[in-house]
């Protein structure tokens, strides 16, 4: 049986913003997945602790009204989403999040800011694995498929129902349904264990963003930087 067809665990934030360093947590969600069908499901909606901008609200849906007079405080959700990921990876279970280097990074500076103990203080020191990024995967399987690759367009690819977009739950839900259909499409993908699967996806990562880079660099602009690291960047001093 391929880790497809085991326990995975979907995960999603939404957030204030576009750059994981600087944006906070808006609402979160993490929910068990096996064959395609939900098992159990944690949600938490959280007081940022600065103004939704209009067009992040726009995307998800919260209000600063809302997360204000409904949400918990930014620090007890940060630490609720991070206990509940780590005790996946304990047990060896995937962690599969759409695009993981944004939402695990920003949950990251989201601990740091709070000054609570990192995602590798939790794991003994060990960086969290396995990841499972269906993002980085399609890439690396159809690199030549023309079209978009944010998660609709993909779940569209391969037959993934995404009713409520930019919904937590639903695009944690979507993301873990996702991989597995991507596995079963790609064997090879199916074949990899989640451990040697993790391996496989810091090295696609890094050589899509060294192309990526030479691709813009080329179209002129010579100071481009795609930052290369998966599925956790590195955060600077500045991160607060």
């Amino acid at each position: 049986m391929g880790w497809h067809q085991e326990l995975l665990v979907g995960f999603d934030l939404e957030t204030t913003g576009t750059d994981p360093r600087e944006a906070r947590i808006v609402t979160g969600a993490v929910i068990e997945v096996r064959a395609g069908e939900p098992l159990g499901h944690r949600e938490w909606l959280a007081d940022p602790g600065v103004k939704i901008p209009a067009d992040a609200v726009a995307v998800h849906g919260i209000s600063n009204e809302r997360a204000a007079a409904e949400g918990e405080p930014a620090d007890r959700v940060a630490d609720a989403i991070a206990e509940a990921l780590v005790s996946y990876w304990k047990t060896g279970v995937p962690v599969v999040a759409y695009n993981a280097a944004f939402d695990l990074t920003l949950l990251s500076a989201e601990l740091r800011r709070h000054r609570l103990p990192s995602l590798a203080d939790r794991l003994g020191g060990a960086a969290p694995a396995p990841v499972i990024d269906p993002y980085t995967i399609d890439r690396r399987a159809d690199r030549y498929r023309r079209g978009k690759r944010n998660l609709e367009a993909v779940c569209a690819e391969y037959g993934i129902v995404l009713d409520a977009a930019h919904n937590a739950s639903a695009d944690a839900l979507a993301a873990a349904r996702l991989a597995a259909a991507i596995a079963v499409r790609h064997p090879k993908i199916a074949a990899l264990g989640p451990a040697e699967l993790h391996r496989r996806q810091i090295e696609w990562y890094a050589e899509w963003a060294a192309d990526f880079q030479a691709f813009l660099r080329r179209k002129g602009d010579a100071t481009a930087v795609v930052d290369g690291l998966w599925p956790l960047r590195e955060l600077t001093p500045e991160t607060v």
